[in-house]
Formats: C-alpha cells, sequence, structure tokens
C-alpha cells in the first residue's frame, strides 16, 4: 500500500506542479486591464530617460506624422507596418502638451455602438486608400473589441500613452494611406512591409 500511496502522491505533486505553472504562464499572458496601463508607465519611463526610441517605436527617430488634436493633445504615429496576415499596425504616442491633465475626448472611440461598449479607445480612427477610393476602419476582435489601445480616460499634463492600431490592409501596391482620427488633424503616412 505504502508504494501505490507514494505513486499516488507523486502523481499528484505532477498534476499541481503542471497546474500552477499552467496558472502562471496563463497570467503572465493576461487579457485583464492591467495590460492597457502597461505601456503608459513604459512609455512615461521612455519620456523620462531620454530621446531614444521606445521598442514600440522601431528604429526610426523622425515620426511618420504628427496629428495635432484638441487641448493640447499631439499624435505621433511612429510606423506603419504591413505584415503577412493582411494586416496594418500603425503604432505611435499621445501626449499631452497641455499645462494641465485632459480626459481623453469620447469621440476617439468612434460612434459605433459596439465599441463605445468596451470603453475609451482609438476605436474612430480609419485609413483613407485614396487610390483605391476605399476607408479602412479599425480591427474587432470576436467579442467586439477595438484591436488598438483601449482603457485610458485622461492624460496627465507632459505624459506620454504609446498606442497601437490595427487595420485591415490595403493591396500591396498601395503604400500611402491618410491616417484619420476624429476631432484630431488628417495625416499622410507611408505602409512599410
Amino acid at each position: 500500500m505504502s508504494i501505490r500511496f507514494t505513486a499516488k502522491a507523486r502523481r499528484g505533486m505532477v498534476a499541481l506542479t503542471a497546474a500552477a505553472a499552467l496558472a502562471v504562464s496563463v497570467a503572465g499572458c493576461g487579457g485583464g486591464g492591467d495590460d492597457d496601463q502597461k505601456p503608459e508607465s513604459s512609455a512615461s519611463s521612455t519620456k523620462e530617460s531620454g530621446p531614444g526610441p521606445s521598442t514600440q517605436e522601431g528604429s526610426s527617430e523622425a515620426p511618420l506624422a504628427e496629428l495635432k488634436g484638441p487641448d493640447g493633445l499631439v499624435l505621433q504615429i511612429t510606423s506603419a507596418e504591413r505584415d503577412s496576415g493582411g494586416f496594418v499596425t500603425v503604432n505611435g504616442n499621445l501626449t499631452n502638451d497641455g499645462a494641465k491633465g485632459v480626459a481623453v475626448p469620447a469621440s476617439l472611440s468612434g460612434n459605433e455602438t459596439e465599441i463605445i461598449r468596451n470603453g475609451r479607445s482609438l476605436g474612430g480612427a480609419t485609413l483613407v486608400d485614396s487610390k483605391g477610393k476605399k476607408r479602412y476602419y479599425v480591427l474587432r476582435d470576436t467579442d467586439g473589441r477595438p484591436l488598438t489601445t483601449t482603457g485610458f480616460s485622461t492624460v496627465k499634463a507632459g505624459e506620454t500613452v504609446a498606442v497601437f492600431l490595427q487595420f485591415p490592409a490595403p493591396p500591396t501596391d498601395t503604400t500611402e494611406v491618410t491616417f484619420q482620427l476624429p476631432a484630431f488633424a488628417a495625416a499622410p503616412i507611408q505602409i512599410s512591409g
């Protein structure tokens, strides 16, 4: 009986260890609201530590475009990369150049009920392909959440928030599109990749 008991205990320990490892890996991948806060802290530390680009900005030093918005908000687009899966990912930094904190305008989320239901985001952004005469909207997941930075409602004075947005990719021969975000000026950007 003691051999049987020992074997059972070993199997239980292996199962417990596997369950704990799985729980830690799932928690590390996360999907909760805390992930939305991580870009803010890393972007703030990047801004304070010097002029070097963050990992999200890529290797280019000059932004592709700078869009001015309401109340001192400025969106710098640092990259727009096409990937093999048929998407374009736009990365940038949303900065408050004003002297006081700014509530992020609700209009940035757009006016679609499904996106608004998921909180503040940049879900109202579009890419316009003038050549192909098409407008591309921010992608959504199967639950209707926009594939963009979400969960921020205010930007403190001088604060920079790293942001991203994912769109369907225009045809491969289209390399220049116009980026539009409600309440901000529009700007042409180059798609790489």
